[in-house]
């Protein structure tokens, strides 16, 4: 890691959020439930929860459950998601998350989420944040992260060369699947550098906005101990 130093600077001309982590601190809830899942099948908490953060339910199923068909992992997993849709107690926003998202809103952007549409819907308006137009959900992939279908999927959608893209995003899957997508990551919460992003931040405070003449914009992160490059 970097020690810290000027202002780390990513061109773009369009931005690809993750929703968990990023933009929505869900991290209560979602532990929660995850743990009443583990404790259900007999599996240790801290395997579960290395594993379920930044992929879609079923498929952190079938890595903790490798024995398990893929029918029982995908009902399974639909039951949680009905239940998370409903249980929205202590969701916040992230810190700077409303006022990228204003930011953001001229310029072309994506949510792009391991969360269904449902439950999408859910948590960011349980935030008080701004949904997205275009949305990237478990619905529309085959693969979740750290498979960069989905923000291939979303630069396809915004008619963006995913070279021109920029990725925020807090998860080691989601900076993995960003990184294969061809495009510079944003990690985003105080345990983000360790996954390898570009850069990061401790949260979406410490980075602003700055439109070009050209229609792009420019990732500005503020000097100091919070934002820095990493290497």
């Amino acid at each position: 890691m970097a020690a810290p130093g000027p202002s780390p600077v990513i061109t773009a001309r369009a931005a690809l959020l993750d929703m968990d982590g990023t933009l929505v601190d869900s991290r209560a809830v979602v532990e929660k439930l995850w743990l009443r899942w583990a404790d259900q099948h007999g599996l240790d908490h801290d395997t579960v929860l290395r594993t379920v953060h930044g992929r879609q339910g079923h498929e952190s199923m079938a890595i903790l459950l490798p024995d398990r068909s893929a029918e029982e992992n995908h009902r399974e997993n639909q039951q949680m998601l009905a239940t998370e849709s409903v249980d929205t107690g202590g969701i916040i926003s992230i810190g700077g998350a409303a006022e990228l998202l204003d930011a953001l809103q001229e310029l072309p952007h994506a949510l792009v989420t391991s969360a269904d549409a449902r439950l999408a819907i859910a948590r960011m308006e349980a935030a008080g944040l701004r949904v997205p137009e275009h949305r990237i959900t478990a619905e529309d992939v085959t693969a979740s992260k750290p498979s960069p279908e989905g923000f291939l999927q979303a630069a396809e959608r915004l008619g963006v060369a995913p070279g021109e893209c920029v990725v925020f995003e807090d998860s080691q899957a989601g900076v993995e699947a960003g990184l294969a997508a061809g495009m510079p990551v944003v990690g985003v919460g105080a345990h983000a550098a360790a996954h390898g992003p570009t850069c990061a931040v401790e949260d979406l405070t410490d980075l602003r906005i700055a439109v070009e003449d050209d229609g792009g914009f420019t990732v500005l992160l503020d000097d100091g101990p919070s934002a820095h490059e990493v290497q």
